[in-house]
């Protein structure tokens, strides 16, 4: 199989390293009925283990003890995949990942207790670590669960409140979704034996990547191509979603335009392709497509500049440029 570099596995390497690390850690016994059984399900049918990878990535890169680097890997995909399990309960999501998600599939309680062990097979997965870096991914590993949770909170508050500000927005989803993206990278380079500064400038990287990302996520939710994307464009507007487009827009907008966005989002009763086709003509007015990108290349920027002041080669960050690449869909 070939090669990222000389200095790491190639990534359908460390995904397959990392699924059987999944496979023998959720071989649970069968007693007591029910409780083991939705961990089981929700993390085999996968996802992007972006997470993981990143784990096992940045650990390689720094020539750390890979096998040391597998279970911190599995406790951050355990730790996302319990918030997942809860969120979609706070959403009353129907899917995940195309599948009924875990509180449709067995029942609300279940999915609370199930995904409470979750959290705590996570902790057990990082007692292994050796003195040193069990204190540091510890502590880093407990600062990234607490923000991931503040930013639920502050999306939850977003749905009850008229007025949400840009920067609110984009803390939200620094929160919820980017920190642990540079969470992954600190575990993994600690380790592998990084220097602090590698540690902290790679979790700067990591974060700005995932609001780069997400940013991304809004712009193809209502501009994407519905085949390539996966799922049904218009969503964010159907669902009265306070996205960056959104939220720029009604900045932006004349007294007339907000008024229009208004009535349609307290509409309980609209037809859907009518709905998304008027806000998106309102989005194409004030140029919200291009806005949008120019601010996620700017967190993209930011993140290269941040992974370009870490002391690794260039040889060592093609791997990181390739997975952001990637993740960002990013012509250089």
């Amino acid at each position: 199989m070939e090669m990222i570099n000389t200095y790491t596995r190639s990534f359908d390497e460390l995904r397959e390293a990392f699924e059987l690390s999944i496979e023998k850690f959720t071989d649970f016994p069968e007693s007591p009925k029910g409780l083991n059984e939705p961990i089981k399900y929700i993390m085999e049918i996968g996802g992007k283990r972006i997470r993981p990878l990143l784990v096992l990535l940045a650990c390689d890169i720094y020539k750390g003890e890979f096998q040391e680097a597998l279970k911190p890997a599995l406790a951050i995909e355990m730790f996302h995949n319990f918030t997942l399990m809860h969120d979609d309960i706070m959403d009353e999501a129907p899917l995940r990942r195309g599948v009924p998600t875990v509180h449709n599939k067995y029942n609300v309680n279940t999915a609370i207790l199930s995904g409470d062990v979750m959290l705590i097979y996570a902790y057990r997965l990082l007692e292994g670590l050796s003195g040193d870096k069990f204190k540091k991914i510890f502590d880093v590993f407990n600062e990234a669960a607490i923000k991931v949770c503040e930013g639920q909170q502050f999306d939850m508050n977003f749905e009850d409140e008229t007025e949400v500000e840009i920067e609110a927005y984009l803390k939200m989803i620094e929160l919820k979704t980017a920190v642990l993206l540079g969470c992954s990278l600190q575990v993994g380079a600690i380790v592998g034996g990084a220097s602090n500064e590698d540690v902290n400038k790679l979790y700067e990287f990591g974060k700005n990547v995932g609001v780069a990302f997400q940013l991304q996520d809004d712009i193809l939710d209502t501009f994407g191509d519905e085949k390539s994307f996966g799922k049904q464009i218009g969503g964010d507007i159907l669902q009265n979603k306070k996205t960056y487009l959104l939220l720029k827009t009604r900045e932006l907008a004349s007294e007339e335009d907000r008024a229009v966005i208004d009535d349609w989002f307290s509409r309980e009763e609209f037809d859907p392709k009518e709905k998304i086709a008027t806000i998106t003509e309102i989005y194409n007015k004030y140029n919200i497509l291009d806005l949008g990108n120019d601010l996620k290349h700017q967190y993209t920027e930011q993140a290269f500049t941040d992974l370009n002041e870490t002391s690794l080669s260039d040889a060592q960050k093609e791997p990181l440029n390739q997975i952001a690449n990637k993740l960002l869909k990013r012509v250089s």
